[in-house]
């Protein structure tokens, strides 16, 4: 395989700002298809980028794409079910936009899918890819803070899209939890190693909007006695965006954002936080490292992170919270 062959479906913001510039730095990556609904649109962006083949039917897409490695997909989560399960049946791996669906019954549907079909199927948690985050999980993996008891995350930011639909809890699937919450959710659980969970307690308001949650609180209780806190919002007042990841360990603790490592040695504690001369945090960054290693899981060279089998072990959380939120109490998981 020389190239690898990507199409592109749904080109929104997330498509234009993030995955093409991404895409169209790699040496081992051609785009050979976009495809939206908005032809016009598409025919612009195609142009942009050289993209020989320009379509607003995904079935036509893949009718004609036989040579297509891969699809990347970026459409409205309402479509995620209905698109992934296309791509997958015509023999193409996938990279999906978060949240993998709406809700956990069109995740497994997906996962299902994938694995009948024996493509990848990765979700876009591009902030697994982050460099403070990769860092710090490698002092977790290496043992410098210990077991892990307690992780506090949260991302306090405005709204990610001023698009209608995402608003609209029938086709959004939820609101900031969705949008936000579940990348902290997909953190925490990847630095525990996601152990079974005994309890969800979620906690939603409704400050600016109606049909879906402006800020979630979340408790994740597991089996193992640890615990993940999560806090989003799209309507605290206060200044700016705040995103962050605390690990606590009996031996030390790790933070981000900026990075910071602390051990305990001979009853002190001292910081161990390696020296960074770049912005380790820098969101463009995390979608090439994303791409990068989702090229690299098609060609074999390693496993496959953020898969859609970890992913369905978040949606399924996901479900619980809005659950919990909606009976206003605690869910036990038995």
């Amino acid at each position: 395989m020389n190239k690898i062959k990507i199409g592109v479906l749904g080109l929104g913001g997330i498509a234009q700002v993030m995955h093409l510039p991404a895409l169209a730095k790699l040496d081992n990556v051609e785009i050979s298809a976009v495809c939206d609904y908005d032809f016009s649109k598409a025919k612009v962006i195609g142009n942009k980028y050289n993209v020989k083949k320009v379509y607003k039917n995904l079935e036509l897409m893949l009718k004609e794409g036989e040579d297509l490695n891969a699809i990347i997909i970026c459409t409205p989560t309402e479509h995620h079910e209905e698109h992934a399960i296309m791509c997958l049946e015509a023999g193409k791996n996938v990279l999906i936009e978060k949240p993998l669906a709406r809700n956990y019954n069109e995740a497994q549907r997906i996962v299902e899918a994938a694995e009948k079909a024996n493509k990848l199927l990765m979700v876009g948690m591009n902030n697994r890819f982050r460099g403070d985050v990769m860092l710090q999980r490698s002092f977790i993996l290496a043992g410098e803070v210990g077991n892990l008891f307690y992780i506090k995350t949260g991302w306090l930011k405005t709204q990610s899209s001023n698009t209608k639909w995402f608003l609209e809890k029938d086709k959004s699937g939820g609101g900031v939890f969705l949008d936000n919450g579940i990348v902290m959710l997909d953190l925490g659980m990847w630095m525990f190693g996601f152990p079974e969970v005994h309890s969800v307690t979620g906690i939603n308001y409704f400050h600016n909007t109606k049909s879906v949650e402006d800020s979630n609180f979340t408790l994740v209780k597991f089996k193992n006695k640890a615990c993940l806190t999560i806090e989003v919002s799209w309507s605290f007042l206060r200044g700016g965006e705040f995103f962050y990841c605390n690990v606590y360990g009996e031996k030390g603790s790790s933070s981000i954002n900026p990075l910071r490592v602390f051990k305990k040695m001979d009853s002190e504690l001292y910081e161990i936080t390696p020296k960074t001369k770049k912005d380790t945090g820098a969101t463009k960054s995390s979608f090439e490292y994303q791409l990068k290693h989702f090229l690299g899981a098609i060609k074999g060279y390693h496993k496959l992170l953020s898969s859609g089998k970890e992913a369905l072990k978040v949606m399924n959380v996901v479900d619980i919270v809005y659950k919990s939120a909606k009976a206003g109490k605690e869910i036990i998981i038995k």
